[in-house]
């Protein structure tokens, strides 16, 4: 059983997490599909205050050897989701990305095209000043 003065401290703790994640969430400094993970982390977090009978639970079903044990495994558990989910978020964010420098580059040509088509000089920076640096 937990002792009263650590599951209060651990309730303030909980707490103090769900307010920050909502005020990202409300300064729309994350996405709330975002945030979704460290809420439900948030949420096995407090459940476990309040229950710590399921954590033996769990360690009895997984044959583990102590409940520390249990508790290491499980947040290594949610560490391993988080890491999954930003890790495909990073991966689509990387084709979104690929993708739009590939549309670019079709537009410059077809701008270039169409300027030397009509005999203009090219008004901006041209293709050969991008990527250097300015001195």
């Amino acid at each position: 059983m937990i002792p009263q003065t650590l599951q209060i401290t651990l309730s303030v703790a909980i707490v103090c997490y769900f307010i920050i994640i909502l005020y990202y969430l409300k300064k729309r400094m994350l996405e709330l599909k975002y945030t979704l993970v460290w809420l439900v982390a948030g949420l096995v977090m407090g459940i476990m205050i309040y229950f710590p009978e399921l954590l033996v639970y769990f360690v009895g079903i997984f044959g583990i050897q102590s409940n520390m044990n249990g508790l290491y495994i499980l947040c290594i558990g949610f560490i391993f989701m988080i890491l999954m989910t930003l890790t495909s978020i990073v991966s689509r964010q990387q084709l979104k990305l690929r993708i739009l420098i590939q549309e670019l580059s079709m537009m410059e040509k077809r701008v270039r095209e169409l300027e030397e088509q009509i005999g203009s000089e090219p008004s901006g920076p041209e293709k050969s000043d991008y990527g250097k640096d300015s001195d």
